[in-house]
């Protein structure tokens, strides 16, 4: 990585991803097409950092990740890897790692899938916020044609976003489903053509851009932690949240705003 990116500039450079900033959107490409975009543990260690990046750059309110060459998000772990991976090493975080880093960052973050999203890419994928697809993508859990089990969080993170039958379905057979099925169990919430699949992006970041600051990560924040706790604790906590954006400039800015017709200027305050 270069002293610019470490310094929160607009580009960085990476061995094996791309990091672009285009307005408020960080767009992370696994640039390893040759391979189906299969993540080695370099790929993983450039994400890793790609991310903190992008989590630490103000400027930036929203994090994709996609993969580069138009026949793949990401096929997978990388298997040269992996054949020789012990006991030691599979308790190590690797995938599941980034996919928690993803989820746990304040900002959104945005899964672009164009192609193959299966293993350890779609279990990338399931630790962001939102997954867009196009037609033309598949989706599936293929780990125990070879004799492992998936590793990178999805016997967690599949049945909490498709439901547990569905989960089931796709871990156990372990065949792939097309785009249109992925759309309608919720594991994408949007289809769009490939050569729409960036623009998209784009547009969705400027969207949650034009938000006061702590909304969509307070969302996020409440989202993630009601999946975890009671009812009742979860429904707390939120009026808390709400008491304390209810006290913020923005909170004033918006509302006043909205009464005026005009557009908000929200000031992250």
């Amino acid at each position: 990585m270069t002293d610019q990116a470490a310094q929160g500039d607009t580009t960085a450079s990476f061995d094996n991803i791309v990091y672009e900033i285009n307005g408020p959107l960080a767009l992370i490409t696994i640039n390893r097409p040759e391979k189906h975009n299969a993540i080695s543990l370099g790929t993983l260690d450039d994400l890793l950092k790609a991310v903190d990046l992008a989590a630490y750059d103000d400027d930036v309110r929203v994090i994709a990740i996609t993969g580069a060459g138009g026949k793949a998000f990401a096929a997978g772990s990388d298997l040269s890897e992996v054949v020789d991976r012990d006991f030691k090493k599979a308790l190590e975080p690797i995938v599941q790692g980034l996919a928690d880093k993803l989820e746990r960052t304040p900002k959104p973050t945005i899964a672009a899938i164009d192609g193959i999203c299966m293993g350890g890419g779609l279990e990338v994928a399931l630790g962001c916020d939102l997954r867009v697809a196009t037609p033309q993508s598949r989706f599936a859990t293929p780990e125990g044609k070879l004799g492992i089990i998936p590793g990178g969080g999805a016997t967690a993170r599949l049945p909490r976003i498709v439901g547990r039958g569905w989960g089931m379905e796709m871990m156990l057979m372990g065949e792939p489903i097309d785009a249109d099925r992925a759309l309608q169990i919720g594991l994408v919430t949007r289809l769009v053509a490939s050569e729409d699949l960036i623009p998209e992006i784009q547009r969705m970041a400027g969207h949650l851009a034009s938000f006061a600051p702590f909304v969509p990560r307070t969302m996020k924040a409440m989202v993630h932690f009601g999946m975890e706790a009671s009812l009742a604790g979860a429904l707390m906590f939120e009026k808390y949240a709400q008491g304390a954006l209810v006290q913020t400039e923005d909170k004033a800015e918006g509302i006043s705003a909205f009464l005026e017709k005009r557009t908000p200027e929200f000031k992250g305050r």
